[in-house]
């Protein structure tokens, strides 16, 4: 049974730092290409960021190009966003997903590449 358990949201001012954790149970990170996605109030969930052990690549999102920066432990199953110059528009709820037959590119990310899902953590930054 595949579980994903993403954590580590929470509050901070604008400007600070955060960072998330997605935990695996049932896969092995190494095998799969993992996922940020985010879902903030009344928008349209955006995918953000894409880690493949497989290939080696990472892809960001322009929105969070340059800011967030994802990285795996595969010791630990555990991928992780390390989350800088946090500003108000990156309010949302944050999910991972995985998958073992998408490998991440240079190019957008869709729910639609991902089987596996975590359950969302709360980012709230304020101004």
């Amino acid at each position: 049974d595949v579980q994903l358990q993403a954590s580590g949201g929470g509050s901070v001012q604008a400007g600070g730092s955060l960072t998330l954790s997605c935990a695996a149970s049932g896969i092995t990170f190494d095998e799969y290409a993992v996922a940020w996605f985010r879902q903030a109030p009344g928008k349209a969930r955006e995918g953000i960021g894409c880690i493949d052990s497989g290939n080696g690549l990472t892809w960001y999102a322009e929105s969070v190009k340059g800011r967030f920066v994802a990285s795996s432990d595969n010791a630990k199953d555990t991928v992780y966003l390390q989350m800088n110059s946090l500003k108000p528009e990156d309010t949302a709820v944050y999910y991972c997903a995985a998958d073992n037959h998408f490998r991440c590119a240079p190019r957008s990310i869709y729910g639609t590449d991902f089987d596996e899902w975590g359950q969302g953590t709360l980012v709230t930054v304020s101004s």
